[in-house]
């Protein structure tokens, strides 16, 4: 069951959702933001490429600023955004700095993944950060993206780097161990452990949106599809488990997760 474990090498795309990093109170959670760190630099010890797609801008605005008048939720994701990303790359350049790693941040949009130079562009940068030992951070140009411009959330986004980027696999490390047979809080609900390829799981997907992020279990489960019919090994896990990155790779059996197959 687990013998795409010795197949995670050579580049992972790593997405971490807004509930991985935000405490309850809609803050960002810096204790976790540096345990997630301290897995991917172990990571990068194995030989293993990483590209990390991050949310956690909007709650680190929310962190560092307080507005004492109404804004609508546009004027919030833009400004509370432009303020956290500011924050957020400047705390994971900290937290990388201890172990050596080099950061480069990428901001982008939707229209960036249609086929032409735009494409080749975000590509090329990418690519040559790898090659030089960068790790890039990316996320959505919150600021400009807005309504219809908007990528669905960082799921959308991840699967579509590690697609650009042609990864070998795509961890989506969500606040609940995988997609189960109903929903996770029943007790009779079952954890999926592998998925198939052209398996259709749409009957046990879940359509509420997560707390703080723009997506949930049915934005995961489509992201995770369409990936691994382009040929790449998709796991969603939980990422406020301790040490989940490390125990995925090193005892894999014993991390409730699900695995869509190639």
């Amino acid at each position: 069951m687990y013998h795409y474990i010795k197949k995670m090498k050579k580049r992972i795309v790593v997405k971490v959702g807004s509930n991985v990093l935000t405490r309850a109170d809609g803050k960002l959670d810096v204790t976790r933001m540096s345990a997630l760190v301290d897995q991917i630099a172990w990571l990068r010890k194995q030989n293993i490429e990483i590209i990390l797609v991050t949310s956690g801008a909007v709650a680190c605005g929310r962190r560092e600023l307080t507005v004492d008048h109404s804004l609508d939720s546009v004027e919030q994701r833009q400004l509370f955004s432009a303020v956290g990303q500011v924050k957020l790359v400047g705390l994971y350049y900290d937290l990388f700095r201890e172990f050596g790693i080099h950061v480069g941040q990428v901001l982008t949009m939707k229209e960036n993944f249609q086929p032409g130079e735009q494409y080749r562009n975000q590509q090329a940068c990418m690519t040559v950060m790898l090659e030089n030992d960068v790790l890039p951070i990316v996320n959505e140009n919150d600021t400009v993206s807005v309504t219809e411009l908007m990528f669905t959330d960082n799921d959308e986004l991840s699967g579509l780097i590690a697609q650009m980027m042609k990864a070998d696999s795509l961890i989506l490390l969500s606040n609940i161990d995988g997609i189960y047979t109903g929903h996770p809080e029943d007790p009779t609900s079952e954890l999926i452990q592998t998925v198939a390829p052209c398996t259709d799981l749409s009957k046990y997907i879940q359509t509420e949106k997560s707390a703080f992020g723009r997506g949930g279990m049915h934005s995961k489960y489509h992201t995770a599809s369409n990936v691994q019919c382009a040929g790449i090994h998709v796991i969603i896990a939980n990422g406020t488990r301790d040490n989940i990155l490390v125990d995925l790779i090193e005892r894999p059996e014993s991390i409730p997760h699900t695995e869509f197959l190639t």
